[in-house]
Protein backbone atom coordinates (compact mmCIF):
# COMPACT_ATOMS: atom_id res chain seq x y z
CA UNK A 1 0.00 0.00 0.00
CA UNK A 2 1.77 3.31 -0.86
CA UNK A 3 0.66 5.71 1.24
CA UNK A 4 1.65 9.90 1.24
CA UNK A 5 4.17 11.48 2.91
CA UNK A 6 1.62 14.13 3.70
CA UNK A 7 -0.98 11.11 4.95
CA UNK A 8 2.09 9.46 7.23
CA UNK A 9 3.04 13.39 8.36
CA UNK A 10 -0.62 14.29 9.69
CA UNK A 11 -1.65 10.42 10.58
CA UNK A 12 1.32 9.55 12.40
CA UNK A 13 0.32 12.17 15.35
CA UNK A 14 -3.13 11.86 15.49
CA UNK A 15 -2.34 8.06 15.53
CA UNK A 16 0.17 8.82 18.66
CA UNK A 17 -2.38 10.65 20.55
CA UNK A 18 -5.12 7.86 20.57
CA UNK A 19 -2.66 5.49 21.20
CA UNK A 20 -1.36 7.51 24.57
CA UNK A 21 -4.40 9.12 25.57
CA UNK A 22 -5.63 6.21 28.00
CA UNK A 23 -2.35 6.60 29.67
CA UNK A 24 -2.89 10.31 30.70
CA UNK A 25 -5.29 9.02 33.03
CA UNK A 26 -8.25 10.90 31.42
CA UNK A 27 -11.98 11.14 32.99
CA UNK A 28 -14.39 8.98 31.60
CA UNK A 29 -15.85 11.93 30.06
CA UNK A 30 -12.81 12.54 28.03
CA UNK A 31 -12.58 8.38 27.01
CA UNK A 32 -16.36 8.74 26.07
CA UNK A 33 -15.58 12.13 23.69
CA UNK A 34 -13.10 10.39 22.34
CA UNK A 35 -14.65 6.85 21.45
CA UNK A 36 -17.43 9.09 20.13
CA UNK A 37 -15.16 11.31 18.04
CA UNK A 38 -13.73 8.23 16.11
CA UNK A 39 -17.17 6.04 15.51
CA UNK A 40 -18.26 9.51 14.01
CA UNK A 41 -15.30 9.08 11.87
CA UNK A 42 -15.72 5.66 10.83
CA UNK A 43 -19.70 7.34 9.64
CA UNK A 44 -17.50 10.41 8.08
CA UNK A 45 -15.37 8.06 6.25
CA UNK A 46 -17.71 6.09 5.02
CA UNK A 47 -19.98 9.19 4.10
CA UNK A 48 -16.79 10.29 1.97
CA UNK A 49 -16.88 7.22 -0.35
CA UNK A 50 -20.16 8.94 -2.24
CA UNK A 51 -19.41 12.96 -1.39
CA UNK A 52 -15.54 12.84 -2.01
CA UNK A 53 -15.14 10.54 -4.24
CA UNK A 54 -17.92 10.41 -6.44
CA UNK A 55 -18.65 14.28 -5.42
CA UNK A 56 -22.51 13.45 -5.36
CA UNK A 57 -24.05 15.14 -1.82
CA UNK A 58 -26.27 12.08 -0.06
CA UNK A 59 -28.86 13.41 2.19
CA UNK A 60 -29.62 9.76 3.08
CA UNK A 61 -27.07 8.14 5.00
CA UNK A 62 -28.31 8.63 8.26
CA UNK A 63 -30.26 5.80 7.21
CA UNK A 64 -27.45 3.57 7.25
CA UNK A 65 -26.09 4.65 10.23
CA UNK A 66 -29.68 4.18 12.03
CA UNK A 67 -30.37 0.73 10.40
CA UNK A 68 -26.43 -0.20 11.53
CA UNK A 69 -27.64 0.94 15.53
CA UNK A 70 -31.29 -1.00 15.09
CA UNK A 71 -29.74 -4.28 13.48
CA UNK A 72 -27.17 -4.73 16.50
CA UNK A 73 -29.85 -3.55 19.18
CA UNK A 74 -32.58 -5.97 17.39
CA UNK A 75 -30.01 -8.85 17.26
CA UNK A 76 -28.70 -9.20 20.63
CA UNK A 77 -31.97 -8.21 22.40
CA UNK A 78 -34.26 -9.50 20.14
CA UNK A 79 -32.77 -12.44 18.64
CA UNK A 80 -30.55 -13.28 20.87
CA UNK A 81 -27.32 -13.14 18.73
CA UNK A 82 -23.65 -12.67 20.21
CA UNK A 83 -22.33 -8.89 19.77
CA UNK A 84 -20.11 -10.05 16.85
CA UNK A 85 -23.05 -11.20 14.80
CA UNK A 86 -24.72 -8.08 15.53
CA UNK A 87 -22.22 -5.75 13.99
CA UNK A 88 -21.67 -8.40 11.04
CA UNK A 89 -25.85 -7.94 10.24
CA UNK A 90 -25.46 -4.33 11.27
CA UNK A 91 -22.74 -4.11 8.05
CA UNK A 92 -24.62 -6.18 5.86
CA UNK A 93 -28.06 -4.06 6.96
CA UNK A 94 -26.18 -0.90 6.13
CA UNK A 95 -24.98 -1.78 2.66
CA UNK A 96 -28.42 -4.04 1.26
CA UNK A 97 -30.18 0.04 2.22
CA UNK A 98 -27.46 1.52 0.15
CA UNK A 99 -28.18 -1.15 -2.45
CA UNK A 100 -32.09 -0.63 -1.92
CA UNK A 101 -31.12 3.67 -2.46
CA UNK A 102 -28.98 3.55 -5.19
CA UNK A 103 -31.60 1.66 -7.57
CA UNK A 104 -33.38 4.89 -7.13
CA UNK A 105 -30.91 7.94 -6.61
CA UNK A 106 -28.60 6.47 -9.02
CA UNK A 107 -31.28 7.14 -11.68
CA UNK A 108 -30.54 10.95 -11.25
CA UNK A 109 -27.60 13.31 -10.32
CA UNK A 110 -26.88 16.52 -8.67
CA UNK A 111 -28.91 18.02 -6.66
CA UNK A 112 -31.84 15.50 -7.64
CA UNK A 113 -29.58 13.02 -6.37
CA UNK A 114 -30.00 14.88 -3.12
CA UNK A 115 -33.02 15.02 -2.96
CA UNK A 116 -34.03 11.53 -3.42
CA UNK A 117 -31.82 10.09 -1.01
CA UNK A 118 -33.35 12.82 1.17
CA UNK A 119 -36.84 11.75 0.60
CA UNK A 120 -36.25 8.07 1.03
CA UNK A 121 -34.74 8.97 4.28
CA UNK A 122 -37.60 10.79 5.71
CA UNK A 123 -39.55 7.93 4.50
CA UNK A 124 -37.39 5.47 6.49
CA UNK A 125 -37.25 8.40 9.76
CA UNK A 126 -41.29 8.06 9.68
CA UNK A 127 -41.44 4.09 9.55
CA UNK A 128 -39.15 3.90 12.30
CA UNK A 129 -40.85 6.23 14.10
CA UNK A 130 -44.21 5.00 13.87
CA UNK A 131 -45.46 2.67 11.81
CA UNK A 132 -42.97 0.64 13.10
CA UNK A 133 -43.01 1.18 17.02
CA UNK A 134 -42.98 -2.61 17.75
CA UNK A 135 -39.50 -3.00 16.50
CA UNK A 136 -37.82 0.71 17.01
CA UNK A 137 -39.70 1.68 20.15
CA UNK A 138 -40.77 4.76 17.86
CA UNK A 139 -39.75 7.86 19.64
CA UNK A 140 -39.00 6.17 22.89
CA UNK A 141 -36.35 3.91 21.38
CA UNK A 142 -34.46 0.69 22.69
CA UNK A 143 -32.62 1.16 25.43
CA UNK A 144 -29.98 -1.32 26.96
CA UNK A 145 -28.19 -1.89 23.62
CA UNK A 146 -24.85 -4.37 24.21
CA UNK A 147 -21.63 -3.61 24.53
CA UNK A 148 -18.77 -6.49 23.42
CA UNK A 149 -18.30 -9.29 24.87
CA UNK A 150 -14.44 -11.31 24.10
CA UNK A 151 -12.57 -13.08 26.29
CA UNK A 152 -14.64 -11.79 29.58
CA UNK A 153 -13.57 -8.06 29.37
CA UNK A 154 -15.17 -5.81 30.76
CA UNK A 155 -16.42 -3.52 28.04
CA UNK A 156 -18.56 -1.61 29.87
CA UNK A 157 -15.46 -0.12 31.24
CA UNK A 158 -14.73 2.83 28.93
CA UNK A 159 -11.05 2.38 28.56
CA UNK A 160 -11.75 -1.15 27.39
CA UNK A 161 -14.71 -0.24 24.63
CA UNK A 162 -12.25 2.70 24.02
CA UNK A 163 -10.09 0.42 23.02
CA UNK A 164 -12.03 -1.70 21.13
CA UNK A 165 -13.10 1.09 18.81
CA UNK A 166 -9.20 2.15 18.44
CA UNK A 167 -8.83 -1.09 16.95
CA UNK A 168 -11.85 -0.86 14.88
CA UNK A 169 -11.00 2.33 13.39
CA UNK A 170 -7.59 1.77 12.61
CA UNK A 171 -8.96 -1.28 10.64
CA UNK A 172 -11.46 1.01 8.96
CA UNK A 173 -8.72 3.33 8.26
CA UNK A 174 -6.13 0.81 6.66
CA UNK A 175 -9.15 -0.92 4.62
CA UNK A 176 -9.94 2.94 3.01
CA UNK A 177 -6.34 3.43 2.43
CA UNK A 178 -5.65 0.70 0.14
CA UNK A 179 -9.58 1.05 -1.35
CA UNK A 180 -8.64 4.47 -2.48
CA UNK A 181 -5.47 3.39 -4.06
CA UNK A 182 -6.37 0.25 -5.49
CA UNK A 183 -7.29 0.43 -9.17
CA UNK A 184 -10.83 0.42 -8.23
CA UNK A 185 -10.41 3.51 -6.30
CA UNK A 186 -8.40 5.20 -9.28
CA UNK A 187 -11.63 4.34 -11.30
CA UNK A 188 -14.07 5.97 -8.94
CA UNK A 189 -11.69 9.07 -9.21
CA UNK A 190 -11.68 9.01 -12.80
CA UNK A 191 -15.39 8.88 -12.94
CA UNK A 192 -15.87 11.94 -10.77
CA UNK A 193 -13.28 14.24 -13.40
CA UNK A 194 -14.72 12.81 -16.06
CA UNK A 195 -17.60 10.35 -16.25
CA UNK A 196 -18.01 10.49 -19.69
CA UNK A 197 -14.38 9.52 -20.49
CA UNK A 198 -14.74 6.40 -17.86
CA UNK A 199 -17.63 5.09 -20.17
CA UNK A 200 -15.65 5.71 -22.99
CA UNK A 201 -12.85 3.50 -21.59
CA UNK A 202 -15.59 0.96 -21.12
CA UNK A 203 -16.23 1.19 -17.35
CA UNK A 204 -19.56 0.47 -16.29
CA UNK A 205 -20.04 3.83 -14.68
CA UNK A 206 -23.17 3.06 -12.92
CA UNK A 207 -22.09 -0.31 -11.32
CA UNK A 208 -19.19 1.22 -10.02
CA UNK A 209 -21.35 3.96 -8.43
CA UNK A 210 -23.14 1.45 -7.19
CA UNK A 211 -20.47 -0.58 -5.75
CA UNK A 212 -19.38 2.69 -4.44
CA UNK A 213 -22.61 3.42 -2.52
CA UNK A 214 -22.72 -0.12 -1.06
CA UNK A 215 -19.56 0.27 0.43
CA UNK A 216 -20.32 3.22 2.04
CA UNK A 217 -23.37 1.90 3.44
CA UNK A 218 -21.94 -1.10 5.05
CA UNK A 219 -18.91 1.26 6.65
CA UNK A 220 -21.95 3.85 7.91
CA UNK A 221 -23.78 0.56 9.22
CA UNK A 222 -21.04 -0.22 11.00
CA UNK A 223 -20.37 3.11 12.61
CA UNK A 224 -23.98 3.26 13.88
CA UNK A 225 -23.82 0.06 15.52
CA UNK A 226 -20.96 0.93 17.24
CA UNK A 227 -22.56 4.13 18.06
CA UNK A 228 -25.65 2.53 19.41
CA UNK A 229 -23.35 0.14 21.65
CA UNK A 230 -21.45 3.40 22.91
CA UNK A 231 -24.74 5.29 23.64
CA UNK A 232 -26.25 2.13 24.78
CA UNK A 233 -29.58 3.83 23.02
CA UNK A 234 -31.09 3.58 19.90
CA UNK A 235 -33.94 5.62 18.37
CA UNK A 236 -35.23 7.11 15.37
CA UNK A 237 -32.84 10.58 15.29
CA UNK A 238 -30.38 8.32 14.07
CA UNK A 239 -32.25 8.17 10.51
CA UNK A 240 -33.31 11.96 10.33
CA UNK A 241 -32.06 13.62 7.36
CA UNK A 242 -30.15 16.49 9.81
CA UNK A 243 -27.90 13.54 10.94
CA UNK A 244 -26.76 13.33 7.16
CA UNK A 245 -26.52 17.02 7.32
CA UNK A 246 -23.82 16.80 10.55
CA UNK A 247 -21.92 14.42 8.65
CA UNK A 248 -21.85 16.62 5.56
CA UNK A 249 -21.00 19.60 7.60
CA UNK A 250 -17.99 17.83 9.17
CA UNK A 251 -16.76 16.41 6.02
CA UNK A 252 -16.80 19.55 4.39
CA UNK A 253 -14.64 21.26 7.36
CA UNK A 254 -12.08 18.78 7.42
CA UNK A 255 -11.63 18.41 3.62
CA UNK A 256 -13.69 15.97 1.59
CA UNK A 257 -11.91 13.80 -1.05
CA UNK A 258 -8.79 13.49 1.79
CA UNK A 259 -7.80 10.35 3.87
CA UNK A 260 -7.60 12.10 7.04
CA UNK A 261 -10.38 14.91 6.18
CA UNK A 262 -13.48 13.21 7.47
CA UNK A 263 -11.50 12.30 10.73
CA UNK A 264 -10.29 16.13 11.49
CA UNK A 265 -13.52 17.62 10.48
CA UNK A 266 -15.07 15.41 13.01
CA UNK A 267 -12.78 16.23 16.00
CA UNK A 268 -12.74 20.19 14.73
CA UNK A 269 -16.89 20.04 14.85
CA UNK A 270 -17.20 17.80 18.02
CA UNK A 271 -14.81 19.80 20.19
CA UNK A 272 -16.11 23.40 19.04
CA UNK A 273 -19.45 21.71 19.88
CA UNK A 274 -18.52 20.56 23.22
CA UNK A 275 -16.74 23.84 23.95
CA UNK A 276 -19.73 26.07 23.06
CA UNK A 277 -22.36 24.47 24.31
CA UNK A 278 -20.93 24.89 27.68
CA UNK A 279 -20.78 28.60 27.02
CA UNK A 280 -23.64 29.31 25.44
CA UNK A 281 -27.14 28.09 24.70
CA UNK A 282 -26.83 29.17 20.84
CA UNK A 283 -24.15 27.17 20.23
CA UNK A 284 -25.33 25.46 16.78
CA UNK A 285 -25.44 29.30 15.52
CA UNK A 286 -21.82 30.05 16.25
CA UNK A 287 -21.26 26.72 15.30
CA UNK A 288 -22.90 27.73 12.34
CA UNK A 289 -20.84 31.02 11.44
CA UNK A 290 -17.67 28.98 12.17
CA UNK A 291 -18.84 26.59 9.46
CA UNK A 292 -19.51 29.68 6.83
CA UNK A 293 -15.71 31.28 7.92
CA UNK A 294 -14.10 27.70 7.36
CA UNK A 295 -15.63 27.56 3.84
CA UNK A 296 -14.53 31.33 3.64
CA UNK A 297 -10.95 30.96 4.45
CA UNK A 298 -10.48 27.04 4.24
CA UNK A 299 -12.84 26.61 0.33
CA UNK A 300 -11.08 22.79 0.39
CA UNK A 301 -11.54 22.10 4.30
CA UNK A 302 -8.62 21.98 6.87
CA UNK A 303 -6.73 18.72 5.54
CA UNK A 304 -7.80 19.94 2.06
CA UNK A 305 -5.95 23.47 2.14
CA UNK A 306 -3.17 21.91 4.12
CA UNK A 307 -3.04 18.85 1.50
CA UNK A 308 -2.37 21.72 -0.97
CA UNK A 309 0.25 23.91 0.62
CA UNK A 310 2.61 20.37 1.24
CA UNK A 311 2.20 19.96 -2.30
CA UNK A 312 3.37 22.96 -3.12
CA UNK A 313 6.37 23.38 -0.79
CA UNK A 314 7.72 19.58 -2.07
CA UNK A 315 7.27 21.35 -5.86
CA UNK A 316 9.50 24.27 -4.64
CA UNK A 317 11.75 21.94 -2.61
CA UNK A 318 11.88 19.84 -5.63
CA UNK A 319 13.01 23.13 -7.89
CA UNK A 320 15.85 24.08 -5.75
CA UNK A 321 17.45 20.82 -6.00
CA UNK A 322 16.78 20.67 -9.38
CA UNK A 323 18.92 23.55 -9.72
CA UNK A 324 21.38 22.99 -6.97
CA UNK A 325 22.28 19.97 -9.21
Amino acid sequence: MNVSRFDLWLGLPLAAVALLLPFTGPSDFLLNLATLVMIWAIFAIGFDFVFGLLGMVSFGHASFLGLGGYALALATQLWGLPFSAGLGLAIVAGALCAWLFSFFALRVSGIFFALVTLALSQLLYILADSKLRAWTGGADGLPGVERPGLGGIDFFDSTHFYWYVVAVFALVMAAVAVLRRSPFGRVIAGIRQNETRAEQLGFDVHRYKQITFIVSGAISGLAGALLASLLMYVNPQMLHWTTSGDVIIMTLLGGAGTLWGPVVGVLAFEVLKEWLSGWTQYWYGLLGLVFILATLFFPKGIVGELQERFGQWQDKAARRDGRSS
